[in-house]
């Protein structure tokens, strides 16, 4: 079973074409007009009693299924029917992105970064030695000591010191009782005339 699917899961992208008798790279209405014959020669209705016929006829509308829609075509012709099961499973979108991953260069890539740096969950020579030993971690300027969590009281008291200090005071309560003709008279430099 297996291999079998392995079989049907080629790359070259070329198996549909040849189940609609055309090469591939043809014209969506040279697609059309191949489906259309084949599928009239090998109709179940036309051959009733050749069950041959009617999985020649699933085959075929298959192919025409996926050869007509643009972007499975645009992925069979570039990766095949494994192209078209990566798309099943994780995504039209996501089949280059999974080619990509799958390569040669990537899988290089993934087991020279795991050779480097020990193991694939300490990125020590990725990042900067901080996450591991500490060592590297940049040291706060001495006399002073760094406060790691404040509570939200003592920010929002910090920050009313700081205001009192610069000579502003917050504004604690909002006004109350504003209307418009309070806004008029606060206004009163503005001209809402027009002049004719």
């Amino acid at each position: 079973m297996a291999e079998q699917r392995q079989r049907a899961l080629s790359t070259s992208g070329e198996a549909l074409y040849e189940i609609l008798a055309l090469e591939k790279g043809a014209t969506h209405d040279e697609i059309k007009k191949s489906y259309r014959k084949l599928a009239l020669k090998y109709h179940p209705d036309k051959n009733p009693d050749n069950p041959e016929a009617a999985e020649k006829f699933k085959e075929i509308n298959n192919a025409h299924a996926t050869l007509t829609d643009r972007s499975k075509r645009n992925i069979y012709d570039k990766y095949g029917s494994l192209g078209l099961y990566v798309a099943e499973q994780f995504g039209e979108e996501n089949v280059n992105t999974y080619f990509m991953l799958s390569s040669w260069w990537a899988k290089g890539l993934f087991a020279v970064c795991g050779l480097l740096t020990g193991c694939y969950l300490c990125c020590c020579l990725c990042c900067c030695f901080n996450c591991c030993c500490g060592k590297c971690k940049p040291k706060a300027p001495e006399g002073e000591q760094q406060e790691f969590c404040v509570s939200p009281e003592d920010l929002e008291e910090q920050i009313k010191n700081d205001m009192e200090r610069d000579g502003e005071t917050p504004i604690m309560l909002q006004p109350t009782n504003v209307t418009e003709k309070t806004q008029l008279i606060g206004d009163s430099h503005r001209s809402y005339r027009t002049e004719s």
